[in-house]
């Protein structure tokens, strides 16, 4: 006789004779909630006999609140903006700032952890064509800037109202600081002119020296088949090898707003419906703005959404990181770690040799 999804399972060793499980959702699409041990199991195990995640099979995630069991194969890590123009140190981006840091634990963790887990790799990124960039709106050219000028004494300082993960907040305080305007000789070149200038999305990034000392064109700000909106070294040669594998290749996917699944639909959210992918794992930059946006879409169109929080990164104040955190923890879904994914990860392969210590 088979039990229904809220009975007791006393034959299996993963519960008690206390344990009680609780559907959440109508199947197909559900949830299964168990008391002990407890865990939300969002594998969808069909009706009417809901049966109980395979270890062998399933991922055992820890989180921030309850645990979670994932299949690999309705899964998919997404990562986000992790490009040049956001982390590259050739643009005085910091090695050790947020988002490099979130590239090691991703590079070292999760990345290994979903390829020998069969977890779908989606590199979602900032990729504009010229078709997209006219029919960009005030709002989102906003927010990655515009060039004010600043005039006093004939003089003239151009300040890119943008910072190196969007907005410049500063830029006010900027301006007065400098008398309205006036400009410093050390930010100026030989002609008088600033050193770099971003005019927003689109513009000309100019001349960029490599570490090596070679000196390439920058292309234009975020726009498809760029310097700055290619990947950094390290993170592309993980996509190049993970783009030739046989089973489930890495897939690249070119995002035109922060949200990579804006609106009614759009490639990403056409290519998780195709691959019937369930669940998401996201990580990159910035936690609070292309990350968060993308996550609380991704909730609302309801995927389960989990945020690898050591792989993401933001320049904005440590606040911003525990709003975003916070909500998804208690409301949009779940909160976890690279370094879990991988443990959880060699768990379901049986690993006892395996190194599963965070190296992030």
């Amino acid at each position: 006789m088979s039990k229904s999804h809220y009975e007791n399972d006393n034959n299996n060793d993963s519960t008690t004779p206390s344990t009680k499980r609780a559907l959440i959702g109508s199947p197909p699409n559900h949830w299964l909630w168990s008391s002990s041990p407890l865990y939300f199991d969002l594998t969808r195990p069909p009706p009417p006999e809901y049966p109980l995640p395979s270890p062998s099979t399933t991922i055992n995630l820890s989180t921030t609140t309850t645990a979670v069991i994932l299949d690999p194969n309705t899964s998919a890590l997404l990562i986000i903006d992790m490009q040049n123009f956001f982390l590259s140190t050739c643009l005085g981006r910091p090695a050790d700032g947020a988002g490099n840091r979130a590239a090691r634990c991703l590079l070292n963790d999760a990345i290994p952890a979903a390829r020998r887990a069969g977890i779908r790799i989606v590199w979602l990124n900032w990729g504009l064509d010229n078709a997209e960039l006219s029919q960009m709106p005030p709002s989102t050219r906003r927010a990655f800037g515009f060039e004010t000028t600043l005039r006093r004494e004939a003089k003239e300082k151009a300040v890119p109202a943008v910072d190196p993960h969007g907005v410049n907040q500063k830029a006010a305080e900027y301006y007065a600081a400098n008398g309205g305007g006036t400009s410093r000789p050390e930010d100026l070149t030989q002609n008088g002119r600033p050193e770099r200038i971003y005019n927003g999305l689109g513009s000309e990034i100019g001349p960029v020296t490599l570490e090596d000392g070679f000196v390439i064109d920058g292309g234009r700000l975020l726009m498809r088949d760029t310097w700055n909106a290619a990947l950094t070294p390290e993170l592309e040669t993980a996509y190049l090898e993970g783009v030739t594998r046989t089973e489930k290749p890495d897939v690249w996917i070119h995002k035109n707003r922060m949200s990579g699944l804006w609106g009614a639909t759009g490639a990403c959210q056409e290519h998780l419906e195709k691959e019937g992918v369930k669940t998401l794992l996201f990580a990159g930059v910035n936690t609070d703005q292309c990350v968060g946006g993308s996550l609380q879409d991704a909730f609302t169109k309801g995927w389960d959404c989990i945020l690898l929080s050591d792989g993401c990164g933001t320049t904005s104040p440590g606040f911003a990181t525990e709003c975003v955190e916070f909500n998804c923890a208690r409301t949009w879904g779940f909160v976890s770690s690279c370094g879990d994914l991988k443990k959880a990860t060699a768990k379901m392969l049986g690993d006892r040799s395996d190194d599963t210590r965070d190296l992030c």
